[in-house]
């Protein structure tokens, strides 16, 4: 049937494989900024930042301790994620009762210092980070190659984002996390500490973020630029799932980026926009996005 289009099916099935390995990215990235709006009503923008940060915190363990990528995996989202902790307590906490404007104005500002600091000391030239051995090589499945490593990067980004929303969900630490963003005086009645819960939940957010940089860094050069990058397409996929939702922030990552490799089979002019494109209609339909609520 692809010939018939002229399509040959390695093309296709290399362009899908390469939006579906994207669309693991957008879901992760996506569900981190879900996880802070929906539950701490903070807009994000240093997340760009925190994600280049796992990056870097990998290639740093690698280059000057020997660590290599399996222990990065945990040691980078542990460490960046403690920034975070610390971002939240001494500058984000101060904005909670004011508009959502101030939130968004002092993530950017402090995403900029990060990206500019770096900048400053590595360059723009990408940094090169080496695939683990164990997941070199690939797999020859008939109609197209499989390397292992993205393979990887697709089952692992599904198993976090599903392990998240069951957390988020299905568990009594979920509901305490829900019942705090709309009731937090309730919530502190029983005993619950609703300022560290708040924070380990930023904290949470911003260790996603680090972990899909960890995942990035053997595909893309490590470079300060890389979450500036991506954060505008994050941020739309967001918009069009629902601004807190974490199943739509999973749902519509991984979608948006298949439908995005598709559009480089078929009109590639259009692949760099058809995210975009994408956003303003589901707004024009449906304001709050697939499965958000309406305020």
């Amino acid at each position: 049937m692809f010939e018939l289009l002229g399509i040959p099916p390695q093309a296709l099935f290399g362009q899908l494989l390469l939006g579906l390995i994207n669309g693991s990215f957008y879901a992760i990235l996506s569900l981190g900024l879900a996880v802070i709006f929906g539950l701490l009503n903070i807009i994000n923008f240093t997340h760009g930042a925190q994600y280049m940060l796992g990056a870097f915190v990998a290639w740093f363990l690698l280059q000057y301790l020997g660590i290599g990528y399996w222990w990065a995996l945990i040691i980078a989202p542990i460490a960046v994620g403690i920034t975070g902790v610390i971002l939240e307590r001494l500058m984000i906490s101060k904005l909670y009762h004011l508009d959502h404007l101030y939130g968004l104005l002092l993530t950017f500002g402090i995403a900029l210092v990060i990206q500019g600091l770096l900048r400053n000391e590595f360059g723009i030239s990408g940094l090169p980070y080496s695939i683990p051995p164990q997941l070199a090589g690939g797999q020859n499945l008939g109609f197209m190659f499989l390397p292992n490593y993205r393979g990887w990067v697709v089952v692992a980004s599904l198993v976090v984002c599903l392990a998240t929303w069951f957390v988020i969900e299905k568990t009594r630490l979920g509901a305490y996390l829900r019942a705090a963003t709309e009731n937090p005086t309730l919530v502190g009645a029983f005993g619950i500490n609703v300022p560290r819960l708040v924070t380990l939940t930023y904290g949470f957010g911003v260790a996603l973020a680090a972990f899909a940089g960890v995942l990035a860094a053997p595909i893309y050069s490590v470079n300060p630029n890389m979450g500036a990058e991506l954060i505008i397409v994050v941020f739309a996929v967001v918009v069009i799932g629902g601004m807190g939702s974490i199943l739509g922030a999973i749902i519509t990552g991984f979608g948006l980026g298949i439908i995005e490799g598709l559009t480089r089979v078929f009109y590639p002019e259009g692949s760099s926009v058809v995210i975009f494109v994408i956003m303003a209609i589901v707004l024009l339909i449906k304001p709050a996005g697939l499965f958000g609520r309406a305020a």
